[in-house]
């Protein structure tokens, strides 16, 4: 019977509907005129648009058991890894940081709009670094690894990301003055939203969500940001605004003769377990071991991915810029008609 207990709280948390059961069996819906009552109505949505996605696939019959199974484990795994280390990671850095703002917010609607600006700044940070820095493209690879794209992808992280991703964009966002309440809430939609633009075409077909995809980033933008292809390497780093994107020059639209691929360049199992969760640690392992000399080690740490001693650098930059490069040289060919099929034609 405890083994039962235990998978039923599980599903409940899964789901995130402990809340609202909690109102249905006390009838006291005043909660639902709070904060934490209104977050906790909507919470369930994505877990419901994952079962809805899985629905549909079986019965446009492309449901596939191995698109979901790593995902599923990963989950598993990070619940009895990772369960209070994010949590432990944000309130360590306000309690360290929040005496040391520049500035004092206050729980606003002008103050919101600055609090995401600056939200969306960490986050493009920390995703920029996981991209960049080989050890921390270890930690967040294993969300890079699934070949296909669903919503429990969403699930799909190396337990330590999260905390590592919190610590720099909750001090950055402490320190730049948003105050913890207004930084929970743009959590929370932050949170939703990079967990919906991973929803897979069983569900949404066309990703781009009409006029939205020229002011927000659409699951478009963030299909193409997991795919594997040349052009979309290392772009659309945002989350929901694409303000740094375009300040810094990453944000690419998708070009629809050109499908995202997704998944890592490497040559990986993305149906094992241990090669998408430990894969890239294996790797980096034996480049430091075969490394000469301890610069050379230390550059393969830090330096990013794809980086080598040998000057035959593979980075994402490096296969981009060619590629891109490529495009531009191709010289148009201009075919022209026989002379005397020009009569005729004119």
């Amino acid at each position: 019977m405890h083994f039962f207990k235990i998978l039923y709280d599980e599903l409940i948390g899964f789901f995130g509907i402990g809340q609202l059961l909690e109102t249905f069996k006390t009838g006291n819906y005043n909660s639902l005129l709070t904060l934490n009552g209104i977050l906790s109505t909507i919470s369930p949505l994505l877990p419901l648009l994952l079962l809805i996605e899985i629905v549909r696939a079986m019965l446009y019959k492309k449901f596939k058991v191995s698109d979901y199974k790593v995902p599923f484990l990963i989950y598993v795994c990070n619940r009895f890894l990772s369960r209070y280390l994010s949590i432990a990671a944000v309130v360590f850095c306000i309690g360290l940081f929040e005496k040391y703002g520049l500035i004092k917010t206050s729980f606003t609607w002008y103050w919101l709009i600055y609090g995401y600006v600056i939200w969306e700044f960490s986050h493009f940070i920390y995703h920029y670094l996981g991209h960049k820095v080989r050890l921390f493209w270890c930690l967040h690879s294993t969300h890079h690894a699934p070949e296909n794209m669903n919503l429990s992808i969403s699930y799909a992280h190396f337990f330590l990301e999260a905390p590592y991703a919190d610590v720099i964009r909750t001090s950055i966002c402490i320190l730049l003055g948003v105050n913890p309440p207004l930084l929970f809430l743009i959590m929370f939609i932050d949170g939703t939203w990079g967990a919906f633009i991973h929803v897979g075409e069983n569900v949404l077909k066309d990703a781009r969500l009409g006029f939205m995809n020229r002011f927000i980033l659409t699951p478009s933008h963030h299909r193409i940001h997991h795919a594997r292809n040349p052009l979309y390497m290392d772009t659309n780093f945002c989350n929901l605004l694409n303000i740094w994107d375009r300040v810094f020059g990453t944000l690419q639209p998708e070009q629809l003769e050109i499908p995202p691929e997704y998944g890592i360049t490497r040559k990986i199992n993305s149906k094992n377990f241990f090669d998408v969760y430990f894969g890239e640690f294996l790797y980096l392992f034996k480049d430091v071991a075969k490394a000469p000399g301890i610069k050379n080690k230390f550059l393969y740490v830090f330096m990013p991915p794809g980086w080598s001693h040998t000057g035959d650098h593979k980075t994402a930059k490096v296969v981009r810029e060619a590629y891109l490069n490529k495009i531009e040289t191709v010289v148009p060919i201009v075919v022209t008609a026989p002379p005397e099929l020009e009569k005729e034609i004119s």
